[in-house]
């Protein structure tokens, strides 16, 4: 299941990444790639160990029930995202993830939350994997990486700050920016959301101080205006929220 924005540009391939990766799929053979991914999230979860017991079954039920993860696995490779920027990593999770399946060259992790930080960093112990503190919402200029990840965090900064967030992101990456976006125009499943930030906002530790996602239509044309193709797919996987995964990939 795909939806595309009108207009939007395409992979040099001439077609949509997230149709390589179903078709990739298809003919991929072998052991079920289920198991893999099972074993992974498991080896990813147990580093987490040394951040105590809360930690980690966070992270291991955080990896099996949020489908951004099996999404960005299954475009990492076809992508090929290098060094890896993940702006507003949290605890980590998935870039040891693609480091611990080899689907990346290193990662920088960027966060505003010193324990998310330090728990990244214990956890990320002997992979190429460096934490900064960072507030997004600072206005400093994203460092330059190969692939930028910005999952679940721009619709909790305030509109003026989600553009130049993206604007930033569009100058950092080299090859590719992934953004998990919360899509206000889908509906049933974007008032459900938008209802349910609202009224956990103020009780989850998770939570930033706006829930104000900007129209996906507007984040696709900065990217393309800035040479990316953009490629928009669900990613909400069996969940009744409107989440969607943007692939900007840079053109030749």
């Amino acid at each position: 299941m795909e939806a595309r924005l009108a207009g939007c540009g395409r992979a040099t391939t001439g077609m949509p990444l997230s149709a390589m990766v179903a078709q990739r799929s298809r003919h991929q053979s072998g052991p079920d790639p289920h198991d893999d991914v099972r074993a992974l999230y498991a080896r990813v979860a147990a580093r987490y160990g040394v951040c105590g017991r809360t930690t980690r079954a966070y992270v291991a039920s955080k990896l099996r029930r949020d489908p951004v993860h099996a999404a960005v696995l299954a475009l990492a490779r076809p992508l090929g995202l290098g060094v890896v920027l993940d702006a507003g990593c949290g605890r980590g999770q998935m870039g040891i993830a693609l480091l611990e399946a080899g689907l990346a060259r290193a990662v920088l992790g960027l966060d505003c939350v010193a324990a998310r930080l330090a728990e990244t960093r214990r956890a990320a112990a002997g992979l190429a994997f460096v934490v900064a503190a960072q507030d997004l919402a600072s206005g400093k200029a994203l460092p330059p990486a190969d692939t930028v990840l910005m999952i679940d965090v721009l619709y909790q900064l305030a509109p003026a700050v989600q553009r130049q967030v993206i604007a930033s992101a569009a100058r950092a990456a080299r090859r590719a920016v992934l953004i998990r976006a919360l899509d206000p125009d889908r509906g049933w499943r974007s008032a459900l959301t938008l209802g349910f930030e609202r009224l956990t906002r103020h009780l989850s530790p998770h939570a930033g101080r706006h829930v104000a996602p900007l129209p996906v239509a507007e984040i696709a044309a900065t990217f393309r205006l800035a040479g990316f193709a953009v490629d928009v797919t669900p990613c909400w996987g069996g969940t009744p929220f409107s989440n969607v995964l943007l692939i900007a990939t840079r053109l030749a």
